[in-house]
């Protein structure tokens, strides 16, 4: 797999950081459900929900100027948007649209409190200090998994700038506006019905090719099934999602890092992600998928983790060949 994760550009990616300007945050506008709530340790925006985010122009996310991050979601009742913010130990948030009530429940867990990062050792130099650095970083929880799945299946085998684009594209036809106040340009992703429905011309001039939109297209078909796989075990979870043709290990685990936070669910196949491990941990820039879990072995249950700390880290190898080339069939 090429995976999502380009070692020059670390900001917009599976490790790196959305960076969230400083604020407290503005009131989103009328017609909003509010909470407030408070996290037993630090929360960093950024780091927290960034992996939530597919690329800067995503969509379905913003982070606003005034330090609030907006996301948009399918939830079990319906589109809705969710703006959050922080004022000193306090988290804010706004919703609209029908699954208002549904995000605003979730946000605990969508800001980490289900994680325990209290649970993990460092046990390299390396690991130790990105791990100090970053004391707001906890791991997301959605508890959707449609909406993690179909980004991590159009990341497949092509770039994450093609990734991106389709991302865009797709959501912006088929999605609908999303709820709230205007202005933003946010989407909400399409139903599992709707993407079932997405004739194979828009994937085709979306850049997606036949066996990605196929994929898709089967998820889609049994999304009530896989939606359960939020609430299962690790194991059980995984099994669910790679019953269906065309989701492997990689996208499992890219998914339910997401839906789940699984501290352990550790992506294999990538590209890249064993040579930068390999190259961090041990001077090994050709390390392979056993080498790597063989390094992050001592973190078991939190491999996950140590590989995002890593990644933040940006010790990354030297490149010593080109990039992986852009195609665009939707030329074709």
């Amino acid at each position: 797999m090429a995976g999502r994760f380009d070692p020059l550009n670390r900001t917009t990616v599976r490790g790196g950081r959305t960076p969230v300007p400083a604020g407290q945050g503005q009131a989103g506008g009328a017609g909003a459900k509010a909470r407030r709530w408070v996290p037993d340790g630090p929360v960093d925006l950024g780091l927290t929900l960034g992996p939530l985010r597919r690329g800067p122009a995503d969509p379905a996310f913003r982070a606003t100027p005034d330090g609030s991050v907006w996301r948009t979601s399918r939830t079990p009742q319906g589109a809705a948007t969710l703006r959050v913010s922080r004022s000193g130990t306090e988290i804010t948030a706004e919703a609209w649209g029908p699954g208002a009530d549904w995000l605003l429940e979730q946000l605990p867990a969508l800001l980490g409190s289900g994680d325990d990062p209290a649970a993990f050792v460092p046990r390299h130099r390396l690991v130790h200090a990105s791990h100090r650095r970053r004391p707001g970083l906890r791991l997301t929880r959605t508890g959707l998994v449609l909406e993690s799945l179909v980004p991590v299946i159009l990341e497949q085998k092509v770039t994450s700038d093609e990734a991106y684009r389709a991302w865009r594209r797709l959501v912006r036809q088929y999605g609908e506006p999303a709820p709230g106040p205007h202005g933003l340009g946010l989407y909400v992703m399409p139903d599992a019905r709707t993407w079932a429905l997405i004739p194979s011309w828009d994937w085709h001039k979306a850049g997606v090719d036949a066996k990605r939109s196929a994929t898709i297209v089967r998820a889609a078909r049994v999304a009530h099934r896989l939606e359960e796989a939020a609430a299962m075990a690790p194991a059980a979870a995984a099994a669910r999602l790679e019953a269906v043709p065309g989701i492997g290990p990689w996208t499992s685990a890219e998914t339910l890092q997401r839906s789940n936070g699984d501290p352990d669910a550790v992506t294999t196949g990538d590209l890249h992600l064993p040579g930068i491990i390999g190259y961090a941990l041990a001077g090994d820039r050709d390390a392979d998928d056993a080498a790597m879990l063989e390094l992050l072995a001592p973190y078991a249950g939190q491999r996950h983790r140590a590989a995002r700390l890593v990644l933040l880290a940006g010790h990354a190898p030297p490149r010593r060949v080109p990039r992986m080339p852009r195609t665009d069939i939707g030329r074709l």
